[in-house]
């Protein structure tokens, strides 16, 4: 909840400011629109996971593989400009709950991944050669599942499936980021609906009912390069 304020005061700001950028770029000469590559570079995803009110333990998640992506940019000018893209990002999450037995207490945990392709579209401000911050909101559709088991560390089951429904299809999301002169750049970005899909039935039983569980993610390398 905290980012989504965050992203919300961010974006606000950013649509206040942006009209003077705008009339400041006016004097510029306009661009014409080039295409830079994009797309989010390593990972380290974070994730808050309860079921039925109670928190389930969860771990970051790095990956690193398969993330790529192009923008197609538009700058109005040296201090304001407004992009969109493809991107194909691997987000998931991991979990690890305690099973109490009658002899013994074993470590489950459950690694669950998908590959998503989005489409973002937002505002950079700042000046482009050298710094500047950019936000927007992008739409996420996930088609390919992943999920492997461990119990006491030992991998017990494996499976892939292509368009499941044990997610949410749609991955509505909002970022914010920045972009510095030498190519280091940094972005949040945060989902705006549950990873799990709760209505989910497999043998008649829901097993995500109740189950909340949301998702953000920093990257490092996200960059628009230079045109």
């Amino acid at each position: 909840m905290k980012t989504i304020i965050f992203a919300i005061a961010f974006l606000t700001s950013v649509a206040a400011i942006a009209q003077d950028s705008v009339e400041d770029s006016a004097k510029e000469k306009p661009s014409k629109i080039y295409y830079t590559q994009g797309g989010n570079g390593a990972l380290l995803s974070f994730s808050q996971v309860t079921r039925n009110g109670k928190e389930v333990g969860s771990i970051p998640r790095f990956t690193l593989f398969f993330n790529l992506g192009t923008n197609a940019n538009l700058d109005l000018g040296n201090h304001f400009g407004v992009f969109g893209g493809l991107n194909l990002t691997n987000i998931g999450m991991i979990t690890e709950e305690e099973i109490v037995g009658t002899v013994k207490t074993d470590k489950f945990k459950t690694k669950q991944r998908v590959y998503a392709v989005g489409i973002p579209v937002g505002i950079k401000i700042g000046d482009l050669r050298n710094f500047y911050v950019y936000g927007g909101a992008e739409a996420g559709f996930a088609f390919n599942y992943k999920q492997k088991d461990f119990i006491n560390g030992e991998k017990v089951d494996k499976f892939n499936e292509w368009f499941s429904n044990r997610t949410n299809a749609f991955m509505p999301a909002v970022f914010v980021g920045f972009q510095a002169k030498n190519g280091f750049g940094l972005k949040v970005q945060y989902y705006l609906n549950d990873f799990l899909n709760q209505g989910f039935s497999e043998g008649g039983a829901k097993p995500y009912a109740g189950t909340e569980s949301r998702i953000f993610f920093l990257t490092l390398g996200y960059n628009f390069s230079k045109k």
